[in-house]
């Protein structure tokens, strides 16, 4: 996972939970849950004391005690997000049209971490002064470059202050903590990430992306386990093919069809709760998505949701200049 941009509804014995950074694993009291270095934790939404007691009143029982995050894990912060937002408005003044983020400040993050200026739990950890002073020169830079922001500096770190005493508990060396799961007493891992294929980073449909890997390499990148140590790799595809945002989608019925997999398939973003956008079941994406992660096995889900339609169609291939190509352009 990348972040608290893509949500996950999950329904285990009749109840329903949306989750955006906790893995769903956190559900079961016997699995140990771990945040991985690559997951932008967003400090305001997910570690309100009322976001706790929501968890707590859906049933969630000594959760904390099962949730582990990565020392190295980088924090969102609320002027991230706000710039996410600013971003967007400005793309759509400029070009026309905007990428379609979540506006929950994940490019932002990204790009402070890919310029060294990112900040992370580690350091927010450790001598709380410095972090405060690079706090506040992260917060200067975007302000310099958006003049309209506006950020509580003294108010943001009093809050990260006491976030970082909630959460002290939880924090470990992610790297320690992968190295023994992997080499102490058997266990069985499961890796779970957010967002397709094709909205990996470097393999997606750029720049209609998001800002991390989230294909395969990203096990290796996000937690630090060698590629040895991959076995199964389950690719979770739909009998359909759906889409959050822009971005190019060949396959893509803007009609009745469309609607009825939008409708019966309860199709829209938990995060944003925007309607996705759907079309037939597109097998030239599903190949490119196996070029790169080598799938051992498919979850072929909501195969139902087609029932009531008397033909269903497939796209089999894309034509590039009249010929047909056997990769995706």
């Amino acid at each position: 996972q990348g972040g608290n941009n893509a949500g996950h509804t999950v329904v285990v014995d009749g109840k329903e939970y949306d989750f955006h950074l906790f893995p769903s694993g956190i559900i079961n009291p016997k699995a140990i849950s771990f945040i991985g270095k690559t997951h932008s934790f967003d400090q305001s939404k997910q570690l309100k004391s009322k976001h706790f007691s929501l968890y707590l009143l859906t049933g969630l029982k000594d959760w904390e005690k099962r949730l582990i995050i990565s020392d190295r894990a980088h924090i969102v912060f609320d002027f991230h997000q706000a710039v996410d937002g600013l971003q967007e408005v400005q793309r759509q003044a400029q070009e026309g049209k905007n990428i379609g983020t979540t506006k929950k400040g994940i490019g932002p993050t990204y790009s402070s971490k890919a310029a060294r200026t990112g900040l992370r739990i580690c350091d927010l950890l450790s001598d709380f002064d410095e972090f405060s002073s690079r706090f506040k020169n992260l917060a200067q830079q975007y302000k310099s470059m958006f003049p309209t922001l506006e950020v509580d500096i003294e108010g943001q770190l009093k809050k990260l202050k006491g976030y970082a005493e909630k959460i002290r508990p939880m924090v470990r060396d992610g790297v320690y903590f992968m190295y023994e799961a992997l080499h102490g007493s058997p266990k069985k891992i499961l890796v779970e990430g957010a967002n397709a294929a094709l909205l990996d980073i470097d393999f997606g449909t750029y720049p209609f992306v998001t800002s991390s890997n989230c294909t395969i390499g990203g096990v290796c990148t996000g937690l630090g386990v060698p590629p040895q140590h991959i076995g199964d790799v389950y690719g979770v595809v739909k009998a359909y093919t759906t889409r959050v945002g822009i971005g190019a989608f060949p396959t893509e019925q803007i009609n009745e069809i469309g609607d009825l997999l939008q409708s019966r398939g309860h199709e829209w973003g938990v995060t944003t709760g925007r309607k996705r956008r759907c079309g037939w079941l597109d097998l030239v994406i599903l190949k490119y998505a196996h070029m790169i992660n080598g799938f051992t096995a498919l979850a072929l889900t909501k195969l139902d949701i087609l029932d009531v339609l008397d033909e269903i169609k497939i796209g089999v291939a894309y034509k590039l200049g009249g010929k047909r190509i056997p990769y995706f352009p």
